[in-house]
């Protein structure tokens, strides 16, 4: 017998959870208004009723017109906030982009629902992580049609539930598939808010909160990093790593080729950028989106544990300076996608200065482990960085996006970006328009992510997040442990720096045969059988891949850190039951 056969804490449960819970809600709903409804003078029993049905109070409903007292209709009518004025022009079906007080019933009740079905349910280890449909078996349970005349409030309320059911659970303990996961209480609340605010973070006078926190949150940051003078520098919230690995090439490019910005690369020295081969895609996508070119990234040779050969890196430096190019920036990482290999920044800071040039850090995995005293040293050399990619959203939990570029040089964003917009960035505005930070990055519009990351930080205190990168570094130390001693287990990497834990599956069927090309054939194919098995059966999500000549293999990647023992040996028995037959 197998052990996951007496795991029972952690068997999902198979009947839907999804199930109408009226009753539930309004239970919640008769709560929540009792209080509301004693100090308005209200009957709470219609109040309650009138928060189960939303319906009753939007705009435009049948039942708009029908008030329990003449009253209460004057109040409605008489109320500041009500500016919807459909009825009065006849068009009923218009509802305007505006938080009357009739919609207050439905905000309420669709926010319940997410929080019972999205955030408590769909986070709870007895439910599925996905309920799995092909996508034209989707089409056919899900209404995606766009028409001519609005819905309804119940039929959108219904359109809630469902996309919530047929969506990834990415907040559940058993998702790890990607480098994110996990709802943090606290970075959700933070979005809440400040999707309600709906700020632009470009100028002060439309944004003086997030602006100087900000500049709070980055600051911070850069101390954390290492940067000289108290972490003096600059840095902006960017929409991914993606984007900030961008702002590094950018910035390269403007500190070496400052024409660059006039007059573009044409007919100039060829401008270098050299990263690991198992860099991020993105720094050769955004290069290939600056106009250098896929082949002016030159793609660096990595050792057996995924580091950046730095004997490639100085023979390849030499190459281009033999042929006139110019080398320009250096690209390492701190944490790569696969292996999770931390770049010997400390040498590759030694070549920057050597050949005078800039030096960038995508730690947007990795980065996190500059909270935790016990795990920084794998980011050491960090502080000689001229800029660093750094995404809370990942190893901290917070919520999507939440990615910063951070760099030692204070002017530099704004000289590389800026174009000096009079209808925006106005020189003779009543305040200090050094606050107004929009022209120094490549959006005009930008959200506020540093709220959730923000408010994260002052719930948890430095501390907090210190502790929650030792407990995933923790479990995935005690996940290793137990993958050694299991028959069928073996490690890509004996010794992972970070917590991507890399692991073949051999399925008994496969353990006797001679390790030659037939039995790597069959190997390869193993892993997306075993992922096909539990995202049809809903039991967690894990990802896999192929690396240059290595057969697919299983890549655990751990940033939630609720996950304890019992998750690392549940994770092993799923994927024993699932592929024990293959």
């Amino acid at each position: 017998m197998l052990a996951s056969e007496n795991f029972q804490t952690h068997l999902y449960n198979r009947s839907s959870i999804y199930k109408p819970y009226n009753e539930e809600l309004a239970s919640m709903a008769k709560q929540l208004t009792t209080a509301t409804a004693d100090a308005a003078g209200i009957d709470a029993a219609q109040a309650a009723v009138d928060y189960g049905n939303p319906s009753k109070q939007m705009l435009g409903s049948n039942n708009s017109s029908s008030n329990s007292s003449g009253s209460s209709s004057k109040t409605s009518s008489s109320n500041s906030n009500n500016n919807n004025n459909n009825v009065a022009n006849g068009l009923s079906s218009f509802v305007a982009s505006h938080p009357s007080a009739e919609f207050e019933g439905f905000i309420r009740a669709c926010v319940d629902e997410i929080i019972q079905l999205a955030v408590l349910q769909g986070t709870n280890r007895s439910s599925k992580v996905v309920e799995w449909h092909e996508p034209a078996e989707l089409r056919k349970l899900f209404d995606f049609d766009l028409r001519d005349q609005p819905d309804s409030p119940d039929k959108l309320r219904q359109l809630l539930r469902e996309t919530i059911r047929f969506s990834v659970k990415t907040g559940h303990p058993y998702f790890i598939n990607q480098l994110y996961s996990g709802v943090d209480p606290y970075a959700l609340i933070g979005q809440w808010l400040t999707d309600a605010l709906n700020p632009s973070v470009y100028t002060y006078e439309v944004a003086p909160v997030f602006t100087l926190m900000e500049e709070q949150v980055l600051g911070e940051m850069r101390r954390i990093v290492g940067f000289p003078n108290n972490g003096q520098g600059d840095g902006i919230f960017c929409p991914g790593g993606s984007i900030a690995n961008g702002y590094a090439i950018s910035c390269a490019r403007y500190q070496y080729a400052p024409e660059s910005k006039k007059n573009g690369l044409f007919n100039a020295k060829p401008l270098i950028i050299f990263t690991s081969e198992d860099a991020h895609y993105s720094v050769e996508k955004l290069a290939m989106f600056m106009g250098f070119g896929s082949e002016h990234v030159r793609k660096i040779a990595t050792n057996e544990l995924g580091k950046m050969r730095l004997s490639d890196l100085e023979q390849q430096i030499q190459f281009c300076l033999d042929n006139n190019w110019q080398p320009l920036m250096v690209s390492a990482t701190a944490g790569t996608t696969v292996l999770g290999a931390f770049d010997d920044l400390l040498g590759i800071s030694e070549l920057c200065r050597k050949h005078n040039m800039w030096m960038h850090v995508d730690a947007a995995w990795g980065g996190g482990a500059l909270m935790s005293k016990k795990y920084r040293q794998l980011l050491n050399g960090i502080e000689r960085a001229d800029s660093v990619t750094w995404n809370p959203h990942k190893l901290l939990s917070a919520s999507q996006q939440c990615s910063t570029f951070l760099t030692r040089h204070t002017q530099i964003l704004g000289q590389c970006h800026s174009t000096n917009a009079a209808y925006l960035f106005q020189k003779d505005k009543f305040y200090d328009t050094s606050f107004d930070t929009g022209d120094k990055h490549i959006q005009c519009g930008r959200r506020a992510d540093v709220f959730k990351f923000w408010f994260m930080w002052k719930a948890k205190g430095t501390k907090g997040f210190e502790a929650h990168v030792e407990q995933v570094f923790e479990m995935s130390e005690y996940f290793t442990n137990k993958l050694r001693e299991r028959p069928g287990f073996e490690l890509v990497l004996d010794k992972p720096e970070c917590t991507n834990i890399t692991f073949w599956y051999v399925p008994p069927s496969l353990r006797q045969m001679e390790r030659n090309q037939e039995f790597y054939d069959k190997l390869h194919k193993v892993a997306p059988k075993i992922k096909e098995a539990m995202i049809k059966k809903g039991s967690m999500m894990i990802t896999y891949q192929p690396l240059r000549k290595l057969p697919n293999f299983f890549r655990l990647v751990l940033q939630n850190s609720c996950l304890d023992e019992s998750d690392m040996l549940y994770f092993l028995n799923e994927i024993e039951t699932l592929g024990q037959k293959l």
